[in-house]
């Protein structure tokens, strides 16, 4: 469809310039002639002569719902998920869980070689035997030398020792009394050396943290861990695999309108026909930035009772943020078109334009007429639109090559109003 734009004042002129080398001499050649009708053409545009006709489309104001989505793409995850480690090195006797397997809290699910921590059990045990013999042997030298103490007194009392001989009695019951209470530390010493040694003994069998499956195996019977700097990693299990989360990155453009509890669409590769479902459970405050630019952590929770969804799925994900019911929209190319006007008269209609305020182009039968109307919430694909004159149905222009699945060529020339 075209928007008539006349060309007669242009043909008036032209034909009036024609007579007027008509009446000229002769000496005018054509070249002259050409020269003064083209400059006589760009003069006529450079003063903002009428523009071509623009192409356009048609598209209907229909009622109906709108929602706002923001997209994101983020990776499955069990809700929880446990490491199980190892705090002992030691070779790998037995496992008892492999891949997928289902465990029960406090089940075995692997075994380390302990006959070294056996032995060292043993002799944690020989050595707290040894500290309290001598304990107990230095407890005698104490009432031996306490008997010693009390008879110099006696004896002196009666004038019968010298001060010096007393004073040797004091201070080996003194000198007793500390022996022992070494010998005492040595025993609290010796049992916490045996306590170590039997709890690396049982670290050597370990057991399942929790209910759950076992995602991940990391180790073989007969492989050699090593603990010494970080506990190593055998196995991952996690809970319950029958509620799983997302967590995707929000671009901090769009996390303001991102809140928890809002519903949540998405689908992954291995079932690209299906739409999943699940709502927003948390937005993190710690920001991410990769390549300038600011991302914000989201966690998504949805239901897997059907167990389709594996850890480690990739899920491209829509949030609806926003959402009307029973509203007039337009394509959010009818807010775009622009026909081609002079630029003065483009520029008085956008400056008449408020807040919030947008154009639309009705059809009419006499050609296009300018329409002030509200907008509202912006969709993808379309936009809220409210108005006195507005009514469902009516027929507004859109760009051609929207119609045409925007293949057309480039815009043509004029201001937009946008």
């Amino acid at each position: 469809m075209y928007l008539t734009c006349g060309w007669q004042y242009s043909y008036l002129k032209t034909l009036h310039m024609t007579n007027l080398f008509k009446t000229l001499p002769g000496k005018l050649t054509l070249v002259t002639l050409l020269v003064a009708f083209a400059g006589g053409g760009v003069w006529y545009t450079q003063k903002g002569g009428a523009p071509a006709a623009t192409k356009f489309s048609t598209a209907k104001v229909q009622r109906g719902d709108l929602t706002v989505t923001v997209s994101a793409t983020g990776t499955l995850n069990p809700v929880v998920s446990v490491l199980v480690g190892s705090q002992v090195s030691g070779v790998i006797q037995r496992l008892n869980a492999d891949f997928n397997s289902h465990v029960k809290k406090g089940q075995v699910i692997a075994q380390i070689e302990a006959s070294l921590f056996q032995t060292q059990v043993a002799q944690a045990q020989a050595n707290l035997h040894s500290t309290e013999a001598m304990r107990d042997k230095a407890a005698v030298a104490v009432r031996d030398a306490q008997r010693q103490l009390d008879r110099v007194t006696e004896l002196r009392g009666k004038s019968l020792v010298s001060d010096s001989e007393l004073d040797a009695a004091r201070f080996a019951q003194e000198s007793a009394s500390v022996e022992q209470r070494v010998r005492e530390a040595a025993v609290a010493q010796a049992q916490a050396s045996l306590e170590q040694a039997q709890v690396s003994f049982a670290h050597t069998t370990i057991y399942a943290p929790i209910d759950g499956v076992v995602v991940s195996r990391d180790v073989d019977v007969g492989q050699t861990v090593a603990a010494s700097l970080q506990a190593p990693t055998l196995f991952t299990i996690a809970q319950d695999l029958t509620r799983m989360q997302i967590e995707t990155e929000v671009d901090e453009a769009f996390i303001g309108v991102v809140r928890e509890g809002q519903p949540v669409k998405f689908s992954v590769f291995a079932y690209p026909s299906r739409t999943f479902s699940g709502q927003v459970a948390q937005v993190r405050l710690k920001p991410k930035v990769e390549s300038g630019v600011v991302k914000y952590n989201c966690v998504l929770v949805v239901d897997n009772k059907d167990s389709m969804l594996k850890p480690g799925m990739t899920a491209t994900v829509t949030i609806d943020v926003d959402k009307r019911d029973k509203i007039l929209k337009v394509p959010n190319a009818a807010l775009r078109f622009v026909p081609e006007l002079p630029q003065e008269e483009l520029k008085k209609m956008r400056t008449e334009l408020k807040r919030g305020e947008a154009l639309l182009w009705v059809v009419n039968p006499a050609g296009l007429e300018p329409l002030r109307v509200q907008t509202g919430l912006v969709g993808e694909k379309e936009t809220e639109v409210s108005g006195a004159a507005l009514e469902e149905n009516m027929t507004i222009a859109v760009p051609e090559s929207v119609a045409k699945g925007a293949q057309g060529g480039p815009r043509p020339p004029g201001m937009r109003l946008f």
